[in-house]
């Protein structure tokens, strides 16, 4: 997410991170069509291009969020997923997408149409696996009922949001994942910045391109955000007491659940992914994760801002009350 403007905008810096990671034994990429507006994938296309290693690394990206004016640009319409998967297809500079995942849910788009289309793609050669991202548990079910029901392709792992501070899908999404044998790949394992070290008490506030695009997850005038500074600082004496650095606590601590595939990191630097990369390595033990329990209650989300999606029938008063 963060190669393109929304962070690093240099395409040969961006190839040099994704071949250390390469390098190191990461053999799995994320991105989306909206990450900076279709640069991720282009820098992404570009660097596997000159590494010449397409066929050792398992891609993924996503379609649902909006890439122009209009209606027609954005969703899980059948429409616009066909349109959708051959522009992500030039971007990336390759012939298929080994994991073809929706970005997050349409309430204006039935999810018969959806799987159809994605089916299609699969049958066409276009798409190996298809995957859901930030589903809540219910719909993660309806998928998968429709996709038996109707002969069709299912998704077979969903991409939630989890870290020490928005455990919420263990209460459910996790669980419900694997009583279908679904694979879960989370997101956002350093909360979006806030377990890096970079956010302390008493320590001026880092900037943040994110911040402007998400402020409801950095405000620091809403209460939940300070209830997250308050965690931070107690994990961040775990951490030390512990013996790992913040990073290594917050990714080796997603990679503990069961449920959990993998988790995606998102370095902007190289010194970000040289932070993270010695996280793999780390098992955290029973007591360790106890005091982590006790600082962050399992199944809460602090900030309800980091759940990723937001059901429209919270905003929309139309959608709560009878005409």
């Amino acid at each position: 997410m963060m190669f393109g403007w929304w962070g690093e905008q240099s395409p040969a810096e961006s190839a040099r991170i994704i071949d250390r990671a390469l390098d190191a034994g990461v053999n799995f990429i994320d991105t989306a069509d909206v990450y900076s507006q279709g640069q991720s994938e282009e820098f992404v296309g570009e660097a596997l291009a000159r590494s010449g290693r397409r066929d050792q690394v398992v891609l993924a990206t996503k379609c649902n969020g909006a890439m122009g004016e209009g209606p027609n640009q954005r969703g899980n319409s059948r429409r616009w997923i066909f349109q959708a998967v051959e522009n992500s297809l030039r971007r990336l500079g390759t012939d298929w997408i080994d994991l073809y995942q929706i970005h997050r849910p349409d309430p204006g788009t039935g999810i018969e149409e959806t799987l159809g289309a994605l089916t299609d793609l699969v049958r066409q050669g276009k798409v190996r696996y298809l995957g859901s991202s930030t589903f809540p548990a219910h719909r993660i079910v309806e998928a998968q009922w429709a996709a038996e029901r109707r002969g069709l392709e299912r998704f077979v792992c969903e991409q939630p949001p989890y870290s020490l501070l928005a455990r919420g899908v263990e209460a459910d999404v996790l669980p419900v994942a694997s009583s279908y044998g679904m694979g879960a790949i989370v997101w956002s394992p350093l909360a979006g910045g806030w377990l890096t070290g970079r956010y302390r008490k008493g320590r001026e506030l880092p900037e943040s391109r994110r911040a402007g695009l998400l402020p409801e997850r950095y405000d620091m005038e809403l209460e939940a955000n300070q209830r997250k500074l308050e965690a931070v600082e107690r994990l961040a004496v775990l951490a030390e007491e512990s013996g790992h650095t913040l990073v290594e606590l917050a990714v080796a601590f997603t990679l503990r659940h069961p449920a959990v595939t993998s988790a995606i990191i998102g370095p902007r630097t190289m010194e970000h992914l040289e932070s993270q990369l010695t996280a793999v390595d780390v098992r955290l033990g029973d007591d360790v994760l106890d005091r982590i329990d006790a600082i962050v209650t399992p199944g809460v989300t602090i900030n309800q801002g980091d759940a990723g999606w937001r059901p429209p029938e919270l905003d929309d008063a139309s959608l709560r009350r009878r005409p």
